[in-house]
């Protein structure tokens, strides 16, 4: 039996302005866990650490949520449904260390405003309705 459906690729819908807007806030967040990976190793390597173990650790976790995070790119830009939770929880995350650096003993606000404001702004765009039906698992 033969298929008479014309084998016409798939050509993407073009990208609605909060999907650029999502994946410029993903991109400019994953650049910054990669330079503060750098630091962190950098400093590992330069400056005597008060332990060692500890500060290799950090730089084990630091890239891991980098890579996390870049995977999390490459998907929201294959528009990959699944990236949607992965974003949500990133920003999640993101918030609490912002609140972290709102209070305690070493507070520093324009820090947790640094870090809240694009985590406030991804969950807002990655929750709209642009943005979903640009990530809707497409039936076959």
């Amino acid at each position: 039996m033969s298929d008479t459906t014309p084998n016409v690729p798939d050509v993407p819908e073009p990208r609605s302005r909060a999907m650029i807007g999502l994946l410029a806030v993903v991109a400019l967040e994953f650049l910054a866990l990669v330079v503060v990976t750098v630091v962190l190793l950098i400093e590992v390597l330069v400056s005597p650490a008060t332990s060692l173990a500890s500060g290799i650790a950090l730089v084990v976790l630091a890239a891991i949520a980098a890579l996390w995070l870049g995977s999390m790119l490459v998907g929201l830009f294959r528009r990959r449904p699944w990236v949607r939770s992965g974003i949500i929880v990133w920003q999640v995350m993101q918030g609490a260390l912002a609140i972290g650096a709102f209070q305690g003993v070493f507070r520093v606000p324009a820090v947790g405003w640094a870090l809240l404001l694009p985590a406030l702004i991804a969950i807002t765009l990655v929750l709209s309705r642009s943005v979903t039906t640009a990530l809707a698992r497409r039936a076959d």
